[in-house]
């Protein structure tokens, strides 16, 4: 555990004491903090307000790992679920790339921004189930936005097909001439918007797969251990 972590929990606890010449120590040893997973000593002052940055600022990641012990990663670890989150997200991206076209053949327009609702989905959706902190949820994530926004596109072109032809989708899929496929879907990175538009959907799918913990989480996973 990092001192940054260790200082999260220290200036919370009624035990704290600050030094002049060496900053926040324990009143009962007067040394710093020197605890890995939990301090058996720890007593929450219920006096000390939670901190702007504790309420909002969260982290995920890399960026966990550096503030858990071993034992702590080991336990949130043991509560991952890839498989059920890879599903949920698949789903999540499949259903938001049928709404995607259904709008954009309603009003006329291919709505490019919405691509990125579709990474925000798939992404959420995977941390509410797969509750993931190994990097491998952040790669799922961005990986499958990646397929639900071309899924998307391929779905809003057979909708306006359809619609200029005046024939049903499932029989627009039946009779497509597929060899056009490529190109249809490569026509879409054609500009700096479209590239823009898969880029944040890769990235929101990426960053919001993971399991997200603010500083007064970890404490309070901390203080349930010492109990």
């Amino acid at each position: 555990m990092t001192r940054e972590a260790q200082l999260a929990f220290c200036k919370r606890c009624t035990n704290r004491h600050m030094d002049q010449m060496q900053g926040l120590l324990c009143g009962l040893t007067n040394a710093k903090a020197d605890f890995q997973d939990s301090c058996i000593s720890y007593q929450a002052d219920d006096s000390t307000n939670v901190s702007e940055n504790d309420d909002q600022v969260s982290y995920s990641g890399a960026e966990i790992d550096s503030m858990i012990s071993p034992e702590m990663h080991s336990l949130l670890s043991s509560e991952q679920r890839l498989f059920p989150a890879i599903l949920v997200g698949l789903t999540a991206g499949f259903i938001c790339s049928i709404l995607w076209a259904a709008i954009s053949v309603a009003t006329g327009y291919q709505i490019g921004y919405m691509a990125i609702a579709v990474g925000a989905a798939v992404g959420f959706s995977m941390r509410y189930v797969g509750k993931g902190i190994d990097q491998i949820y952040g790669i799922m994530g961005g990986a499958i936005a990646f397929i639900s926004v071309l899924l998307g596109n391929f779905l809003v072109f057979i909708g306006f097909v359809a619609e200029s032809e005046n024939l049903g989708y499932l029989e627009t899929i039946l009779v497509l001439d597929y060899s056009y496929l490529p190109e249809i879907l490569i026509e879409s990175f054609s500009s700096l918007v479209g590239i823009l538009f898969y880029g944040l959907a890769v990235l929101e799918g990426y960053k919001f797969a993971f399991r997200k913990f603010t500083k007064a989480d970890i404490e309070s996973m901390m203080r349930s251990k010492t109990l």
